[in-house]
């Protein structure tokens, strides 16, 4: 049974047409009932008539990701771990910021990319998530904070389980999808997609003008990407750099750098400064974050000092750089910490 949730507007107007023998404008009228309203059940979409809503029933269904658990932090961070239908376990966090809320999305189930630092690799890829799986976290965070009378959902970064570009035919998909002003109404100047950087991708998600890139980058040269993020540095850090150079944006507009902190591995002065030689010139801004020591990770977090010293001497190279404050550390929901608990 086709879940309604996996189709683009265009692919339900056919679905519609084609499928159903539907007039167009029924599809218009499922569309805003599941992005705008965010209705899962036939019987509750009062404007279709109930005969067409139980034939509606025999073919097709509205499914969301099933939330399994929920865990929220001391700085109101929030965690969700999701079912899929066939057992799949992803997770997805938002998290305030100020009046509204930000949401790391999943593209996979699992990831491939084995970096040396995060625990999503730890459990290796298992698969794709669907349209339908990837918006359906946007719907279920949202139906969250409603219910919960908090601040809306405006900005989505996907930078939750799984590598992006490695799931792109979807990803461009759901692009598409979230600024549709009768759907999910985001605009694609609040989504960000966040990658390890893969030359060819990048220059597809640019030509696609729907997102800009945050870069996994946390090495200032091919050696040490080598060693920390193996798979990652198939792709020479220069062929990377210049692909972000080409990469198409508007005025004021700047890449955003990701720089993992990883004490006494990547943070030293001397890494600071080829960091700042690598990147000179590009409109970038370096977003700085400290390692979350997390067990079975060979790695510890850097001190306040030394993180400072970092972004210092990034600044004093004409660089714009921020020392991110981790967010909900204390349920592992922060850089790096995300591991769906598989245990059925």
């Amino acid at each position: 049974m086709i879940n309604l949730l996996d189709l683009t507007r265009t692919e339900l107007e056919t679905f519609c047409t084609q499928e159903l023998g539907l007039p167009r404008f029924r599809a218009e009228q499922l569309w805003q009932w599941m992005w705008q309203k965010g209705v899962a059940d036939f019987d509750a979409m009062t404007n279709i008539a109930k005969p067409l809503r139980e034939a509606l029933k025999e073919k097709c269904e509205v499914r969301w990701p099933e939330i399994e658990k929920t865990q929220v932090s001391e700085d109101g961070t929030t965690k969700f771990l999701f079912r899929m239908q066939d057992g799949k376990r992803i997770e997805s966090v938002i998290i305030p910021m100020h009046d509204r809320y930000s949401q790391c999305l999943s593209t996979q189930a699992g990831c491939a990319m084995g970096c040396t630092f995060c625990n999503t690799g730890l459990m290796g890829f298992e698969r794709n998530l669907t349209h339908g799986e990837i918006l359906g976290q946007v719907l279920a965070a949202r139906k969250h904070l409603e219910d919960n009378d908090l601040p809306p959902l405006k900005n989505l970064v996907f930078m939750g389980m799984g590598e992006p570009l490695l799931n792109l035919d979807t990803l461009l998909r759901v692009l598409g999808t979230l600024p549709d002003t009768k759907g999910l109404n985001i605009s694609w100047r609040r989504s960000m997609v966040s990658t390890v950087g893969f030359p060819d991708q990048l220059r597809t998600l640019g030509d696609s003008e729907m997102a800009l890139p945050a870069i996994s980058l946390h090495a200032p040269n091919q050696a040490l990407r080598e060693q920390i993020m193996p798979k990652a540095a198939r792709f020479h850090i220069d062929d990377l750099v210049a692909a972000l150079r080409a990469y198409p944006m508007r005025p004021r507009e700047r890449i955003t750098i990701e720089y993992l902190l990883l004490g006494g591995v990547n943070d030293r002065p001397e890494h600071a400064r080829e960091l700042a030689t690598l990147l000179s010139g590009l409109r970038c801004k370096v977003n700085l974050i400290s390692y979350n020591a997390t067990e079975d990770m060979p790695y510890h977090a850097p001190s306040r000092e030394d993180a400072e010293a970092f972004q210092n001497i990034l600044k004093q190279k004409g660089m714009t750089a921020f020392i991110r404050r981790s967010m909900g550390a204390d349920i592992a929901a922060a850089c790096g910490q995300l591991k769906a608990d598989q245990a059925k």
